[in-house]
Parts: structure tokens; C-alpha cells; sequence
């Protein structure tokens, strides 16, 4: 080997390198631990509306920590999504001692099965809401669904200036509504919009002018629907109905 030069050069680059590769590394250890680069702010960049401020604190408390280079972003996000009323969370670092974090809250839409709330989005979340909130009831998986068609069928009804109050999904898929009026109308399982534009395009001629109230409407026929007057059975829950003809 010392005979040949060119393996002697080789052997010096390569260990020149590796030391180069750990006062590298030793500087690098030493710079990520100065006290300089120690996280000292964490920024909101919008004030909450929902999410509880101390609660915000006690994550800062418990979960963020380390320097700027150390802090773990992928743990500090999961500890603020699991906060009430956060959606989603992006947090980011501002060089030299910052991070900026952004909650998504939740915008509640109705209440869902008495038990939680819905969002725009179609998603259940737990929370409660001091807003009159209209009601949505159905399976598990129909939320995103019933959310959909609640904004369609409440732009159908905006022409006789009617809104839903109420949403009834069951298990075989069959909707049931309630308007702002009290009036509870069956749809069915099949061609829903048509049927409610049929009740949309008869109603201001005809059922707006009754002189007896009108509380129940069954769309499920092919060319027409029944009206009745609805007694209430006397349950507590008022989702129950008795029916006797107007």
C-alpha cells in the first residue's frame, strides 16, 4: 500500500471526510441545543370561537416543547385535533423560536340523533351548540348524505319561503321532513326532489290558503298526495304520529 500513492490519497480523502462528517455532526448537536433556538411562542393565527382557550394552554403546557429544530409537528398537531371542536390543525415553524398554529374548527350544521352535531361538511362531531340548529336522525353512515340533501331541498323550498326544521332518515332509506311550519311531510325512498318540487309547485294555490290547518303531507304517491291533520300520540319525543283525515 505505501508503495502506492494513489490509495494513500484515497485513504486520507476518506478519512479527512468522515472527520469532517462528525465535527459536523458534534457542531450540528451543539447548535440544535443552544438556548437561542429554545421554542418561546406559540402564535394562533385566528382567535377561536369554540375551542376553550385554557384548553389551548394545557397543550402548549404538556405537548409542545424542545427547540425550533426539535419540536415534534406531527405529535403537536395530533394533541390539538383532539381538542373539542377542532377539525383540523396545521402547525408550522417561525424561524428562530415561533410556530404558527391554525385551528380549523368545526361549524355546526344541525344536531345529529340528540347526541352530537353535524358540521358543514356532512361530519359528526361530539360538541353542543347554543344555536337553534335544525335536527338530523338517521344510521351512522348517512349524515354526509342527509346534509347534501338538506341544502338542495332547502333551496326548493326557499320559493315558498318554508325551511326544514327537522330530517328523518330510517333504515330502509325513507325521508321523512319537518318545515318551519310544523308540517311533517313523508317523501319516501325514491325520487325525492321531484316529489318535493310537485309539493313546491301546488303549494301557494292550494294548501297555503286552507282554512284548516294542514300538518301532514304524503308524497309517496306516483301522481298526486294525500293531506291529512296530524294528532300527536302523546310521546314525549313528538317523532310519533297518529293520523286522522282532515
Amino acid at each position: 500500500m505505501w508503495d502506492k500513492p494513489h490509495l494513500l490519497r484515497l485513504s486520507a480523502t476518506l478519512l479527512f471526510g468522515m472527520s469532517l462528517l462528525v465535527i459536523g455532526y458534534s457542531v450540528m448537536r451543539y447548535t440544535l441545543k443552544l438556548p437561542v433556538f429554545k421554542l418561546r411562542t406559540v402564535q394562533l393565527t385566528y382567535a377561536p370561537e369554540q375551542v376553550d382557550l385554557d384548553q389551548i394552554n394545557q397543550v402548549v403546557k404538556h405537548t409542545v416543547g424542545g427547540s425550533f429544530f426539535t419540536v415534534d409537528l406531527v405529535q403537536t398537531r395530533r394533541a390539538f385535533e383532539q381538542l373539542p371542536w377542532v377539525r383540523k390543525v396545521s402547525v408550522r415553524r417561525h424561524f428562530p423560536w415561533s410556530l404558527e398554529v391554525t385551528l380549523e374548527e368545526h361549524v355546526p350544521l344541525a344536531s345529529w340523533n340528540g347526541v352530537a352535531l353535524v358540521n358543514t361538511y356532512g361530519e359528526v362531531f361530539a360538541g353542543i351548540s347554543k344555536l337553534s340548529l335544525p335536527e338530523f336522525n338517521g344510521e351512522p353512515d348517512s349524515s354526509k348524505q342527509i346534509s347534501i340533501s338538506y341544502r338542495e331541498m332547502n333551496r326548493q323550498l326557499e320559493v315558498i319561503q318554508r325551511s326544514i326544521v327537522q330530517i328523518n332518515l330510517s333504515q330502509r332509506y325513507a325521508w321523512e321532513l319537518r318545515l318551519d311550519n310544523g308540517m311533517v311531510m313523508e317523501l319516501g325512498r325514491e325520487k325525492i326532489q321531484q316529489r318535493l318540487a310537485r309539493f313546491v309547485a301546488v303549494y301557494p294555490y292550494s294548501l297555503a290558503n286552507m282554512t284548516r290547518k294542514v300538518n301532514y303531507i304524503d308524497l309517496r304517491y306516483q301522481n298526486g298526495f294525500a293531506v291529512n291533520k296530524l294528532v300527536e300520540d302523546g310521546l314525549a319525543n313528538g317523532k310519533r304520529y297518529a293520523k286522522s283525515k282532515a
